[in-house]
């Protein structure tokens, strides 16, 4: 069994219209006149962060992910419960501490609670968080809602968490160290974009963040709307870090394309809507299904996996 055939097992049990068919990245609740908004992501160790990464920047990274699906709700975090699972690493556990210090205090949420339990001696770290957040309006984005016709847009740069991983696991190395600080930044400490997020939730047609990788996140737009999603590579917005290091040609733009952890926003939206913050628009919505891409106006195939899914 997959992920997704697990998944689909479960959206028999998720029939409260709270849950979204399990179709969304969180859960949308009345809230007296406003709406509640519930989202849950984990952390495992090896899978998610490298056993030598920073604890405190794993702490950091886990508040982040989830304040990151708020974003793409539009709402205002409220408040956090953890998990985590402890090892006899006293010196990691502190560290993480410091770290879950760090992120609750940058983004004004407060940790409300959660469970500890023992991961044992040689165990793998399971961490996990559930985000609470308010969001004021009647309509919340959701995957659902893109159009032929509509816009694809995307927030900052894509591919710099990707980058930030290759030097963190030494598979690529940067020559002057703040190209290389700013890619690991990119990759240990996201920023989730919460004003964003908010600016744009009452004008899109839908919006989701980027973690999966941006062609396996369009895809899922392209999925729930029953539209055909084409991305233009050329128009892909690489940082200056990126292109120092990986270049800009294809195989750099696949590359960023698929690498995932960018927790930028991905919307589409009606290229009539006048939209508040700077954008890059990197395609357009078709008749169809799928993903599609293009570069330098020419068709060209979609590499063999969109992005990262578990087994």
């Amino acid at each position: 069994m997959t992920e997704l055939d697990f998944i689909d097992q479960l959206k028999a049990l998720a029939t409260h219209p709270a849950a979204r068919g399990l179709a969304d990245d969180a859960a949308v609740l009345p809230f007296g006149r406003h709406k509640l908004v519930m989202t849950h992501d984990m952390l495992l160790e090896d899978v998610h962060f490298l056993s030598s990464a920073d604890p405190a920047d794993v702490a950091w990274k886990l508040v982040a992910v989830n304040l990151s699906d708020l974003a793409a709700k539009g709402a205002k975090p409220l408040g956090i419960l953890m998990g985590y699972s402890r090892t006899d690493d006293d010196a990691w556990d502190t560290a993480f501490i410091r770290g879950l210090k760090e992120a609750i205090s940058h983004f004004c949420v407060p940790l409300l609670g959660g469970d500890t339990v023992s991961a044992g001696t040689d165990g793998k770290r399971t961490l996990a968080l559930t985000a609470f957040g308010e969001a004021k309006g009647h309509i919340i984005p959701a995957r659902c809602g893109a159009e032929p016709g509509h816009s694809i847009y995307v927030t900052g740069t894509i591919g710099d968490a990707w980058a930030g991983l290759q030097i963190a696991s030494g598979k690529a190395h940067a020559e002057d160290i703040e190209t290389s600080a700013a890619l690991l930044k990119a990759h240990n400490r996201p920023d989730p974009k919460l004003d964003d997020g908010r600016a744009l939730s009452s004008l899109v047609s839908t919006m989701m963040d980027v973690s999966d990788g941006l062609l396996l996140d369009a895809s899922r737009i392209a999925s729930a709307s029953g539209v055909n999603l084409e991305i233009d590579l050329d128009q892909l917005p690489l940082s200056q870090s990126f292109k120092t290091v990986f270049g800009e040609g294809e195989e750099a733009r696949m590359s960023a394309a698929t690498g995932g952890d960018d927790y930028q926003l991905l919307l589409t939206a009606s290229p009539e809507t006048v939209l508040p913050i700077n954008l890059t628009q990197i395609g357009k919505c078709r008749p169809g299904s799928g993903v599609s891409l293009i570069q330098k106006g020419e068709r060209v195939g979609l590499p063999e996996t969109l992005g990262f899914v578990h087994a």
